[in-house]
């Protein structure tokens, strides 16, 4: 007998663990801009993360490395003005909160107060321990993220699966652990084998939340731009495109730059 999954008309960070408790699924996607958040938020996704993946995405960047915390909060408070429903985690950028927690703390508070976001997210484990817990003492909710981390990029030198072997696995567990310890409301796994995933995600009472992470998360993330298709170059197996929509957009800008050249537009009926 199937049981109704309660209706949340806005989803806070007690609503995921609830999911979580509750057997039921959490969907989160990526949201840069006004306008597709409000697409985003209207379609019911549970999570908005305004991820640092605008470096690449929106502007052109070859990792998420160079942007900044002004431009996080000039995206987040773009999000947060979409929003009625969703949950909405911000990053904190590389730089701001790796070494040095009072800054850490800064910049988190800065997201918060500026942008109105409901929660951070940070990459890594024990390495940023004391960042953690200052951010969180403040009263900030925070979410995790383990596996491939990709402000780590340069020291991992690809964006292959992690933690296949045995020695990265058992330190990428213990750090969940230490995350859920802490206080965090949720870890996001990426690209890490299906199996370490069901591990973690029975092991935590937190929600996981998968990308490239496999079946066993209890939830997953895409960035919205790879999952509409308005990306064509990438490419990896965890990825599934609902839309191919750099190819409909090409085709309809294409007609309508003939349209011009050939004056068919703007028509009679499309003049004052």
């Amino acid at each position: 007998m199937s049981t109704a999954k309660k209706e949340y008309k806005r989803v806070t960070v007690k609503s995921l663990v609830d999911m979580k408790k509750n057997g039921e699924k959490i969907s989160m996607l990526t949201a840069y801009d006004y306008s597709m958040a409000k697409i985003v938020d209207a379609a019911n996704v549970d999570v908005i993360l305004v991820g640092d993946s605008a470096s690449n995405v929106m502007a052109g960047h070859e990792t998420t490395l160079p942007i900044t915390l002004d431009q996080m909060i000039y995206h987040a408070s773009s999000v947060i003005r979409a929003i009625d429903r969703a949950l909405v985690v911000v990053d904190l950028p590389f730089g701001s909160y790796q070494s040095d927690s009072k800054e850490a703390l800064r910049s988190a508070i800065r997201i918060m107060k500026e942008s109105g976001a409901h929660a951070i997210k940070v990459e890594g484990g024990a390495e940023i321990k004391e960042s953690v817990k200052r951010i969180l003492g403040a009263g900030i909710p925070v979410m995790g993220h383990l596996g491939l981390t990709p402000q780590s990029i340069y020291k991992f030198g690809t964006y292959t699966v992690r933690a296949k072997e045995e020695e990265e696995a058992t330190q990428l567990l213990q750090d969940a652990k230490l995350l859920e310890k802490w206080g965090c409301f949720g870890v996001v796994l990426e690209k890490i084998p299906a199996q370490l995933t069901k591990t973690v995600s029975e092991s935590l009472s937190i929600p996981t939340i998968g990308i490239g992470g496999g079946k066993y998360a209890d939830g997953q993330v895409l960035v919205i731009h790879d999952l509409l298709g308005m990306t064509h170059e990438f490419n990896p197996r965890f990825l599934r495109r609902y839309m191919n929509l750099y190819e409909d957009m090409s085709k309809a800008i294409g007609q309508y730059v003939a349209d011009v050249k050939s004056r068919d537009f703007p028509n009679n009926e499309e003049q004052y």
